[in-house]
């Protein structure tokens, strides 16, 4: 059961909890950010608390590791003179795509593929740990800042970690009973530009493994490649497209079972908190 069964208790509840889930893109940081603006929401995102709490340490570790290769660097880290940290912010999530990074050539930026594997691991864990946060941070929000509502801005890839036809599936189980979780369903127009966008600035992502692996494989059979010879952007263009495929019934499968969708056009015409309760109304008259 829904956490707001009816629109009615949708509109009426006094503490509001949502959980915006979809591709990156397709507006939920756009209404994170505005319901944020209205003092009334306690805005969660998940991908800056993977960020400062569960990949800070990577973060910075790699980045040390590049500045000891440096010796006017090395000496100055060697004697604590400097300090080097990552500057990550809500609108300023780059530090967490970098240490990412991309597999392939090192000539051109890339990781080695066990790196790059060891990386998403601990991103997997990191944002499953961030997920399960969630019910601890409606508490604190309500706790210390006296927030009535509450919107949590997931990654893209919580799909990629979950099963959502289990109806015992862990995560989303722990979501379900805090949040109404809200799917941002794009079209075939919208899949396009996502598609154009990321085709001139290639960034890194986060896959389930048997679909990094198979894709892995695939791209070095179809190009005759060695994993050193791999341009890390251009398999990551070529990846992109598979992963919206394989995304979107992920997607559609948790909306379905464990929550309501919007489409992403509706979402870009939502401009305040009154225009967000009406639609997710919509939503849930849609589901019922």
């Amino acid at each position: 059961m829904l956490l707001y069964p009816t629109p009615a208790d949708w509109l009426n509840a006094p503490q509001k909890r949502v959980l915006l889930l979809g591709m990156s893109g397709l507006g939920k940081t756009h209404v994170s950010n505005m319901l944020r603006a209205s003092r009334d929401w306690f805005h969660y995102s998940i991908d800056y608390r993977i960020g400062t709490r569960y990949m800070g340490e990577y973060i910075a570790d790699n980045a040390k590791a590049e500045a000891m290769k440096v010796p006017f660097l090395r000496d100055l880290l060697m004697s604590d003179s400097i300090h080097i940290g990552s500057n990550i912010s809500f609108n300023n999530l780059t530090p967490v795509s970098t240490y990412l990074g991309k597999p392939g050539n090192p000539a051109k930026g890339g990781l080695p593929i066990d790196e790059y594997t060891r990386r998403q691991s601990q991103f997997r864990a990191a944002e499953i740990s961030a997920l399960l946060d969630t019910g601890y941070f409606i508490e604190r929000a309500e706790r210390l800042y006296q927030y009535p509502h509450f919107i949590c801005d997931t990654g893209g890839s919580i799909c990629e970690w979950v099963n959502a036809e289990d109806p015992a599936d862990p995560v989303l189980s722990a979501l379900a009973a805090h949040t109404l979780m809200v799917w941002i369903e794009g079209s075939q127009d919208h899949t396009a530009e996502l598609i154009r966008r990321f085709d001139r600035a290639p960034k890194p992502m986060a896959y389930m493994p048997e679909f990094l692996a198979r894709t892995w494989a695939e791209y070095r059979a179809l190009n005759n490649q060695s994993d050193a010879e791999v341009d890390p952007d251009a398999f990551i263009r070529w990846t992109y497209a598979q992963a919206l495929a394989h995304r979107q019934p992920r997607y559609a499968a948790i909306a379905r079972h464990w929550g309501v969708t919007v489409q992403a056009d509706d979402v870009a015409r939502v401009h305040s908190p009154q225009d967000f309760d009406a639609l997710i109304a919509q939503a849930i008259a849609a589901k019922s």
